[in-house]
């Protein structure tokens, strides 16, 4: 093992997975270990009886549940924004044509002890139940605003410059209800919590439009969209590509303990006795447990239903945004349901999640909220697991350290993560600018 590599990357969850991926393209020289024997890390995709060995520790589940091979049961389950990062990266790198993806049913919002559809363009806002007759009126107003607002076009800007008024001044401006901001805010603009309300308006205005313009992408009822067989393969996508162009890939290697110098910076990685040199170290927290701290936790239910959430029109793929404040809390509560329909489980099943911020040490009790909402659920499993985010200095240790996987049940804040890392380890943007025509014959496919 003499040569050296530009890049060693250490595990193979979902953000690591694209790294190496898109890394190889660029032409660097990648190899990736991962000290399991399976793909996926953290953000694995398992069967029925892993599913049973992981959370009863046997391997026997109830027949009447079906064949385990039906099942492909996320870890970390999220759609895709049609219009959105991650989409952007399978197109730039071409990952596409490994997979097939298909929309989305429907995308719902909690309010008011109850489910509605979540109306996302000033013709829906005036159809929507969620809000009286004045304050459609009102919401349709602003809704065209953010339809119409052209960052390169100060006539689309209503003298307002949204690097520097709060989204709580542009909202105030429409005179919106508080229900209605929770909404906008929360499942549309996909803003965890409210910190947003006191930050530059742009940002959350650029949220809803993505939001809009990946609805009237594929004229369905949702602007997200999941591939078929879940996303277990996504990960596998992004190793055959970064084999493709010539990266190295290793499982089940032991160990894999980073190797520094003595200034501190990374020089190799070491499993079963031999180091392989390199520049630089991409890897998950448990890779470089000293170099992170913990900053939280999520806790989430997965359940095994055979009918669809109640009240999202029969929808075989849903997910439903609880905003805090409807809860109390202090951050959002996601449901995601998913089914047969995208091959993730036997004909007639429905794997449910339902996941938040953990702001307690009792699941059971704190996600109560979500899990009543599901109705009759055949078997349900309780999980908890912390959240890390790096601590060390990049720059002085030629370590890159991804950040957990939170709860949220949508790829925006997973592809930041992976953007902002990509520029430091090569201290040049991401070029996402590409042809989003290119994804959408495989989203339609029946």
């Amino acid at each position: 093992m003499d040569e050296e590599y530009d890049v060693i990357v250490l595990g193979t969850g979902l953000k690591e997975c694209i790294l190496s991926g898109v890394l190889s393209v660029d032409g660097l020289k990648v190899l990736h270990m991962d000290r399991n024997d399976y793909y996926g890390g953290e953000s694995t995709s398992l069967n029925l009886v892993q599913l049973w060995k992981h959370f009863r520790g046997d391997d026997k589940p109830p027949e009447k549940l079906g064949s385990s091979r039906d099942y492909n049961v996320d870890m970390m389950p999220k759609f895709m924004m049609a219009n959105g990062g991650l989409v952007r990266i399978l197109i730039h790198t071409n990952v596409t044509k490994y997979l097939n993806f298909k929309a989305v049913d429907g995308s719902f919002v909690y309010n008011k002890k109850k489910i509605y559809k979540v109306p996302a363009t000033d013709v829906e806002a005036l159809k929507s139940p969620l809000m009286g007759l004045f304050e459609k009126r009102r919401a349709r107003k602003f809704f065209i605003y953010v339809q119409d607002y052209d960052e390169s076009d100060p006539k689309s800007h209503e003298k307002m410059d949204l690097n520097k008024v709060t989204a709580r001044e542009l909202i105030s401006k429409y005179g919106l209800e508080d229900d209605t901001i929770d909404f906008i805010g929360h499942a549309l603009a996909l803003h965890k919590d409210d910190s947003y309300l006191d930050q530059p308006a742009l940002s959350f205005v650029k949220r809803m439009k993505l939001y809009a313009e990946s609805l009237a992408r594929f004229q369905g009822g949702s602007p997200y969209i999941y591939p078929l067989y879940g996303l277990g393969e996504l990960p596998q996508a992004f190793a055959r590509l970064s084999a493709v162009y010539g990266g190295t890939y290793m499982l089940n290697k032991p160990e894999c303990k980073v190797e520094f110098d003595a200034d501190g910076k990374a020089i190799g990685v070491t499993s079963e006795g031999e180091t392989a040199k390199c520049k630089k170290v991409v890897c998950d927290p448990s890779y470089l447990p000293d170099r992170v701290k913990k900053v939280g936790k999520v806790a989430r239910a997965i359940c095994i239903m055979s009918h669809p959430i109640p009240d999202t029109n029969e929808s075989h793929s849903a997910q439903v945004i609880l905003p805090q404040k409807q809860l109390g809390r202090k951050s959002d509560m996601y449901l995601f349901c998913c089914s047969y329909a995208h091959n993730v489980a036997p004909k007639g099943k429905y794997i449910a999640f339902v996941s938040a911020e953990a702001e307690t040490d009792n699941p059971e009790v704190e996600l109560k909220p979500g899990v009543d909402l599901l109705g009759t659920v055949e078997e349900i499993f309780y999980e908890t697991y912390d959240r890390y985010v790096p601590t060390n200095d990049h720059t002085a240790d030629n370590c890159f350290v991804s950040s957990s996987y939170d709860s949220t049940t949508h790829f925006e804040t997973t592809v930041n993560d992976v953007i902002e890392m990509y520029s430091k380890i090569t201290g040049k943007d991401l070029d996402l600018s590409v042809d989003l025509s290119a994804a959408s014959a495989s989203a339609e496919e029946e």
